[in-house]
């Protein structure tokens, strides 16, 4: 497709609709933050996303646009589950539930100088990361399956956290929904040996600290003030997550023809989130969302005790939120249900693993 971007305010772009797309583009982003026209397609994909089947409104994207499988990294959609809407697995992404945490010291930044070091160096020796297995927790099988069920509330009622963390999880913790059955063996192997470790790539636990308060009520809200300590996580559901989403969209791929779907870019394969491949990979989807939680949990943990032994100090849960997801709304005004499906990157601000002041 010829894309033409027009610019309908400095932060709104709108990529109008042209068959095969049922729905236009909108893109919200200043002119600097567009992607380049050489080398990234990720606007080619905003177009793409707005021929789905049960597609509502646009096809949206965020400042964060970039190249990605299928859906653009930063791309939002909803589909019509009564008007045919489907769902894609590479519309939420290979890494399911992958988010942010954000914990807060109770300590500020110049009190912790001179313990910085022994700090980093706890962290650094007991936080799995980089590709492959090592994991803080070696669960059995069924402690897998209670993990992928339960998610990070699972983990908390096994002594890895206070049930106070729940109330500052997304869904308490736990995507409802989740089907350990629809996970394949081989997402299982690899989930056995990886709960509780950051992997690769942009994912993080970086010690940060408060800069600057752009709203005093949100920030006395949230207990956070100028100069105190956080940590804050980027990580999500591993090997697991990924292969959910690699056998998901294989089957997929395999289904199209017999539902009547054509698409511009098989990375978009989907199904009906009603018909059977749509709802077995919705199970899988929530359960590799709870691990993804559990692992957050878990590495939540290992940094509360780091603070501990170094610092004496405790680290209290501010927010947990992912950004790979799909999940139902309900809009009364439409009075219609939708599977909303979120792919939003959280860039490394401060550069990963062993974490800095600036």
């Amino acid at each position: 497709m010829d894309i033409t971007l027009v610019e309908e305010t400095p932060v709104r772009f709108r990529i109008e609709r042209q068959d095969p797309m049922r729905v236009p583009g909108v893109v919200f982003a200043t002119r600097e933050l567009l992607p380049q026209a050489a080398g990234d397609k990720a606007l080619e994909q905003v177009a793409n996303v707005a021929t789905l089947p049960g597609i509502v409104r646009a096809s949206y994207a965020m400042p964060d646009v970039h190249w990605g499988y299928g859906f653009p990294i930063g791309g939002v959609a909803a589909t019509d589950i009564d008007a045919g809407g489907v769902i894609s697995p590479g519309g939420v992404g290979f890494d399911i539930s992958c988010g942010v945490r954000l914990l807060a010291a109770g300590i500020d930044r110049d009190p912790l100088a001179h313990r910085m070091r022994r700090l980093m160096d706890i962290l650094g020796d007991t936080v799995p990361r980089g590709l492959g297995p090592g994991g803080l927790w070696k669960p059995s099988g069924r402690s897998l399956e209670g993990l992928m069920v339960g998610g990070a509330a699972y983990a908390v009622e096994h002594g890895r956290g206070v049930p106070r963390d729940l109330e500052r999880c997304e869904d308490r913790g736990t995507l409802a929904g989740a089907d350990p059955s629809q996970v394949g063996q081989r997402a299982v192997d690899r989930g056995l040996r990886q709960v509780g470790s950051l992997g690769s790539a942009n994912h993080f636990l970086e010690v940060q600290a408060v800069e600057r308060v752009y709203d005093e009520p949100a920030a006395a809200a949230f207990g956070l003030h100028v100069g105190q300590v956080c940590v804050m996580i980027h990580c999500g559901s591993r090997g697991l997550g990924h292969q959910v989403c690699s056998d998901h969209v294989r089957v997929m791929e395999q289904s199209l023809r017999s539902f009547g779907i054509q698409l511009p870019d098989r990375q978009l394969a989907c199904a009906p989130a009603v018909s059977t491949p749509g709802r077995a990979y919705l199970g899988a989807m929530a359960a590799a969302a709870n691990y993804g939680r559990a692992n957050r949990q878990l590495l939540t943990e290992a940094a509360r005790h780091a603070f501990t032994v170094a610092a004496g100090v405790s680290l209290d849960l501010v927010y947990d939120v992912s950004h790979n997801m799909a999940k139902i709304e309900t809009h009364v005004s439409r009075r219609i249900e939708l599977w909303l499906v979120a792919l939003i990157c959280v860039p490394t601000l401060r550069g990963g693993g062993r974490g800095r002041f600036e």
